[in-house]
């Protein structure tokens, strides 16, 4: 087993890239879907928000809710823990005490990628440089991702790695279902209906879904495929069933997983068992919160078993050495 440090912080820095990613890409989806609604039914800037879990810290600082103030909350402000500059450089600072473990050019693309984010915020919050800046940051978090996944041994190291991505991305396709999806499931008048498709066709490019949505579903973008394919299809790289299923991989690889195997069985029959047919809007909602509580417990049980304990069982063997030289010093 590798060190439980190392292993914790290329967890988390596979989390934050992804996290940043994320980020970059429902900023994106979502400014492009205000341009194709009429206001009557725009859904505003507050699901962007809502899917980042950062409502009330944004009120806290901010008393307008407006594409500028939350484009900055989002992107690069200092007190947002999610914003994207923020998450870039944790990612980054959990990488420099790990760099030794990965190969040089992914701690190359990630540090270029942090003084992007620094030096070009400004452009971020144009409009007329925003695609530009958020493009950058995606296909920046895809080089490193490629890069580890082309470049490393795929042993223990790499294997907390794919922990974190795929935790992280299965925690965001169900927050951004629950936020976008639970407001879609009512049926909207036929005048209204060719909006409603614009609006699933957005929960899609919000994770980078849409085209293979089309080559796999083979039916024109609807609600319930929708939900069926981002929650239970098993290909995909952002469905929630695919997600679940690479952790499982990855915590059949190390040792002492059977407490983290049975918390993350109960998310696979969660995942599995759904019948989305019969998802209406409060369940649909309660389903996906509930979905996210046992993501969080998949985690927490993970960080139990491979950080806290493995640290305590370090430290303590690091200790009892010393206490011997000391005593072999001192004879």
């Amino acid at each position: 087993m590798i060190l439980s440090r190392i292993a914790e912080t290329l967890y988390w820095m596979a989390r934050y890239v992804e996290r940043a990613e994320n980020t970059a890409r429902i900023v994106m989806v979502n400014a492009n879907l205000l341009l194709d609604l009429p206001k009557g039914i725009s859904p505003g800037w507050e699901p962007i928000l809502a899917i980042t879990g950062s409502s009330d810290l944004f009120y806290e600082h901010y008393t307008e809710l407006n594409e500028r103030n939350v484009v900055k909350f989002l992107l690069s402000d200092k007190f947002n823990p999610g914003s994207i500059l923020n998450t870039v450089e944790y990612a980054r600072g959990n990488l420099r005490t790990s760099r030794a473990i990965v190969p040089r050019g992914v701690w190359e693309i990630l540090n270029d990628l942090h003084m992007y984010t620094e030096k070009n915020k400004a452009k971020g919050m144009s409009r007329k440089g925003r695609y530009e800046y958020l493009m950058h940051v995606i296909r920046s978090c895809q080089l490193i991702s490629g890069n580890m996944s082309g470049t490393m041994s795929h042993d223990q190291t790499y294997e907390f790695i794919r922990l974190g991505r795929n935790l992280e991305r299965a925690d965001m396709t169900t927050r951004v279902l629950e936020v976008r999806a639970s407001n879609l499931l009512p049926k909207l008048a036929d005048d209204l209906k060719p909006f409603d498709d614009i609006q699933w066709k957005s929960i899609l490019e919000s994770l980078a879904a849409y085209q293979m949505y089309r080559r796999h579903v083979h039916v024109r973008v609807r609600g319930e495929a929708v939900l069926g394919y981002l929650l239970q299809d098993r290909q995909f790289p952002h469905a929630v069933g695919h997600c679940i299923n690479e952790v499982e991989h990855s915590l059949r690889t190390l040792q002492d997983n059977e407490a983290c195997l049975r918390t993350l069985g109960r998310v696979q029959r969660q995942v599995f068992d759904a019948d989305v047919k019969d998802m209406e809007n409060a369940r649909m909602s309660e389903y996906m919160n509930n979905l996210q509580i046992m993501l969080g417990q998949v985690h927490d049980q993970m960080s139990t078993t491979y950080f806290v304990a493995e640290r305590l069982t370090q430290d303590s063997e690091e200790k009892s050495a010393d206490e011997e030289d000391k005593s072999e010093f001192a004879a």
